[in-house]
């Protein structure tokens, strides 16, 4: 079997265009998915698609919002306490995720709010956009 000579150098090209082209990878360490307050989870849930990081932001957040629920729904349903958040059925944690960006972006400059635990300002955002008005 004989290589082409061509053939070669243009797979050697495209090999060299693709690792000079190639973004680099975003390496996680433990500074990068803290979630000591408010605006951590707003810089990590904020992550848009086609982001290196998005990935990994994109399960973090999930992964924070569905835990912070299923606590808020469980505790309510156990001890009949009032829900602070009513979402309607069908509402996906997507939408808790874009209902929180929104909300924290529209209250980015409120160093008090963005400093609380995540948690809370999580809740205050699920609740300013699915209200209990019972």
């Amino acid at each position: 079997m004989r290589i082409d000579r061509l053939t070669t150098s243009r797979g050697l090209a495209g090999f060299v265009a693709g690792v000079l082209l190639a973004q680099p990878v975003w390496a996680v360490d433990n500074e990068d998915l803290r979630f000591d307050n408010t605006e951590d989870l707003f810089q990590i849930c904020k992550v848009e698609a086609g982001q290196p990081e998005y990935v990994v932001a994109s399960f973090a957040c999930r992964g924070f919002i569905e835990a912070a629920v299923q606590y808020h729904d469980a505790i309510t349903d156990r001890r009949n306490l009032k829900p602070l958040i009513c979402y309607p059925q069908g509402t996906s944690i997507e939408d808790g995720r874009a209902a929180f960006v929104t909300w924290a972006q529209e209250h980015s400059s409120n160093a008090k709010l963005m400093g609380e635990l995540p948690v809370i300002g999580l809740v205050k955002a699920l609740a300013a956009a699915y209200p209990c008005n019972r």
